[in-house]
């Protein structure tokens, strides 16, 4: 876990940034009465928690593996970042949508709005900030890579969680200011609790998002093609290999793979000379790729991976679900 670094300083920026935000709208919230207010408070405390929660999940994730834990406690982060989705989905969206409902059905303007538009204003600085940070440490992350493909592909959720979370708030807070302001304008104080239900709709949409992300780290995703084939490039490069059919592969964390090789062996070799060519691979493994940190290998002939391949294939096809 040595590489998240560049994570933790975006976790720390958010959690600076959303605490000191929190307090503000609470007591403007308590000031003026405004509904969206207290929800862009609820927001931000719930975004406060969960940083918290992240670097929690990273901390156990770097332990090292056990008895208990033979492949090691990388998942851990993967664990948290789906409780994250779901206290972003149940605390902040229903919280939000709820007040926004009882401040529909019994409306009180907004007192001392100017209040608000100052607090509005001062988090969208503090919280845009924190968003820049977060943007900053994704696009180093995620290269040439699409927006949405740099997500899916991602296998460290710890930054585009922030990010998604920061720009929710940034979301949230012109829906906050949009809605106060047409409720003073149009004398509608209706309208803050319609802007507190679309800060939920926001917040739910997120949640959702970031929790179908996490669902797949959690079951196992696979090492990208990238990495596969480097793995299978050191594999045939070794003398004692006549092929490496292929690689099975899954990120047990951000920095952690488990890799299963399988591979055609010289028909003439014995047991210590194949044994002897496992431990080589495992020992060049770890040197130029780190990440691999169990490795697994089966002898096995071409024909025997390809059907089991295809298998594989088959029941991954989308058009069978």
């Amino acid at each position: 876990m040595a590489g998240h670094g560049g994570s933790k300083k975006v976790i720390y920026a958010a959690l600076a940034g959303n605490f000191a935000i929190a307090l503000t709208k609470f007591a403007a919230a308590a000031f003026t009465g405004s509904s969206a207010m207290l929800s862009e408070g609820v927001h931000s405390l719930v975004d406060t928690g969960n940083g918290g929660l992240l670097l929690y999940g990273m901390h156990r994730a770097a332990r090292p593996a056990d008895r208990t834990h033979p492949l090691g406690h990388g998942r851990e982060l993967y664990f948290w970042s789906f409780i994250v989705a779901l206290l972003v989905f149940a605390l902040g969206a229903g919280v939000s949508f709820y007040e926004g409902v009882i401040h529909m059905m019994a409306p009180e303007p907004v007192a001392n709005a100017e209040v608000t538009y100052v607090v509005l204003g001062l988090s969208f600085l503090f919280e845009g900030s924190s968003w820049w940070v977060a943007l900053k440490e994704f696009r180093q992350q995620k290269g040439k890579q699409g927006w949405l493909r740099a997500v899916q592909s991602s296998k460290d959720p710890s930054v585009y969680t922030v990010l998604f979370e920061d720009s929710a708030a940034l979301l949230g807070l012109i829906v906050a200011f949009a809605g106060i302001l047409a409720a003073e304008v149009l004398e509608m104080p209706e309208l803050d609790g319609a802007a507190s239900i679309g800060i939920g709709l926001i917040l739910g949409a997120t949640a959702i998002f970031l929790a179908r992300e996490s669902k797949g780290l959690l079951i196992g995703e696979p090492a990208s093609p990238e990495v596969q084939m480097k793995v299978l490039a050191i594999a045939q490069q070794d003398q004692a290999v006549q092929r490496a059919n292929g690689v099975l592969t899954v990120h047990m964390g951000p920095a952690e793979i488990v890799a299963g090789l399988s591979i055609e062996f010289e028909d003439h070799l014995t047991a210590p000379e194949i044994e002897a060519c496992v431990e080589r691979l495992e020992a060049q493994l770890k040197k130029e790729m780190p990440e691999i940190t169990r490795l697994f290998v089966k002898p096995q002939t071409a024909g025997t991976w390809e059907k089991r391949r295809k298998l594989i294939d088959t029941a991954s096809d989308p058009a069978l679900d």
